[in-house]
């Protein structure tokens, strides 16, 4: 098989969690072929994300230019294009930053696409077995891809359990030189940072998510209970901020804000990947839908197959009662 690459996403000096589970969807790619690192940026933080990164990947390139400080997809896609051979693999998470990177990158390397691949299944000869996911979960597609010429493959963050154990040991080798001439017509401009909410989200161990399940605003005092009771914070998925029931700064998903905590409790959420996608780190997932089908349980370390406006107010009591 050609080589493998896996671009890595990273802020602030930090490399995304995403960084770690490319290394295992590589292996399952081909296992005999150690995956490299791609990482884009400028200064100072790049060197600290690359000595990072270079712990799980026994090679990273580093591409430095002032053009890449800020993540703009059509200046890395040039930078890419003039480093990486034309029939490379390149794994790509499937954020919003890497739906905007990835379809492009596809057509200036010549190769084939595949969005949100959640699995892989095996490579026969030039052929590449891709599991992808549709109806919101509700379905797995196999899906078949030539990869003679190469491919990118937008992999959804969360399948792959992320390798931690940071023993590669890498080298870092800069090809800046090579990345040629980045002028592009798009500038980054600025960053508009949303008014803070009445609860950061992002700073809770516990969250108590809720979600389409709830059915009506009047019911979010059943989740406020809960936490009260856990000591959580009220989150919550897309559609109950569309419905203006909770504010923007409670959301979690691509669309919303990222989170961390120690235990996530998915009330009547159906697990989207753009919900998914807010989810980082590895916390202890417990989800609770009447459809036993919803795409959430694939991810849940405890399913319950339940009405939460039946289940939280038990739990709640069952809390206060201990």
């Amino acid at each position: 098989m050609a080589q493998i690459f896996a671009y890595i996403v990273h802020k602030d000096g930090v490399a995304d969690d995403t960084a770690l589970e490319l290394v295992v969807a590589a292996k399952k790619l081909d296992a005999s072929v150690d995956a490299i690192a791609v990482v884009t940026g400028s200064g100072a933080e790049l060197d600290t994300v690359c000595n990072d990164v270079a712990a799980s990947y026994k090679e990273v390139y580093k591409i430095d230019n002032e053009a890449l400080a800020y993540p703009n997809a059509e200046v890395v896609r040039k930078a890419l294009v003039n480093v990486l051979p034309a029939d490379g693999i390149v794994l790509v998470p499937h954020t919003t930053f890497g739906m905007d990177l990835g379809p492009g990158l596809s057509i200036k390397m010549d190769s084939a696409f595949v969005a949100d691949a959640v699995d892989f299944e095996g490579v026969d000869g030039s052929t590449l077995k891709v599991v992808r996911q549709e109806f919101g979960g509700q379905v797995s597609a196999h899906m078949e891809c030539d990869i003679s010429g190469g491919a990118v493959i937008n992999v959804r963050p969360g399948p792959f359990l992320p390798d931690e154990s940071k023993s590669a040991g890498g080298q870092v080798v800069d090809k800046s030189g090579d990345a040629g001439d980045l002028a592009v017509g798009r500038k980054y401009l600025e960053i508009i940072v949303p008014e803070a909410g009445d609860v950061d989200i992002t700073k809770s161990d516990v969250l108590v998510s809720v979600g389409r399940g709830i059915e009506d605003e009047e019911n979010i005092e059943v989740a406020n209970e809960l936490a009260e009771a856990m000591g959580a914070v009220v989150s919550c998925s897309r559609p109950i901020v569309d419905a203006k029931w909770l504010d923007k700064s409670r959301q979690v998903g691509t669309s919303g804000q990222t989170v961390k905590p120690k235990v996530y409790m998915a009330m009547g959420i159906s697990g989207s990947f753009q919900h998914l996608g807010g989810i980082k780190g590895s916390p202890f997932i417990v989800a609770v839908n009447k459809n036993p089908k919803a795409p959430i349980f694939q991810v849940a370390d405890v399913g319950i197959v339940a009405d939460i406006l039946e289940f939280m107010p038990e739990l709640t009591e069952k809390i206060n009662e201990g």
